[in-house]
């Protein structure tokens, strides 16, 4: 095995991990995005509260739905696109033809579309995660109204 040989097989290895790393982080974003949502919920339909605190929460909630759709929407599958690289292209292949395409050494393609995805899956991810920042910060402003006005 040479060095790029080595070197192709760990870049390939590595933007692999980091979409899953970006899956797994969407997926606890989603998990804690559900929590907030229910969390709201609970308050708003048990609680007597002014309008000016219904309005910062539902405002807190919309955005709380626009990060979780963007959420959904980072772990949607690609599947590559117009030039699919990997698994995708192998679904349409015979096995003697996947035998063929595997004959030739093509991770450095694999590495540039993977990335390229990766790269996706980051900055949604963090354009959700500040989303759920802004959201917080609206029912956070919500509760604070409410208990002033509950006072």
């Amino acid at each position: 095995m040479n060095y790029q040989d080595t070197a192709l097989t760990a870049a390939h290895a590595e933007v692999k991990a980091e979409l899953a790393r970006t899956d797994t982080k969407a997926s606890l974003l989603l998990a804690f995005i559900g929590a907030m949502l229910a969390g709201a919920w609970s308050v708003a339909t048990n609680g007597h509260l002014t309008w000016i605190a219904l309005a910062f929460g539902a405002a807190g909630v919309a955005v709380l739905l626009a990060a979780a759709g963007l959420l959904l929407f980072t772990v949607r599958p690609n599947l590559g696109g117009d030039r699919p690289q990997g698994f995708p292209l192998w679904a349409a292949l015979t096995p003697d033809e996947i035998r063929d395409a595997l004959r030739e050494d093509d991770r450095h393609a694999h590495i540039a579309v993977l990335a390229r995805v990766a790269v996706l899956k980051f900055g949604r991810l963090q354009r959700a995660i500040d989303l759920t920042y802004l959201a917080g910060g609206l029912l956070v402003v919500a509760g604070v109204l409410a208990w002033v006005g509950g006072s």
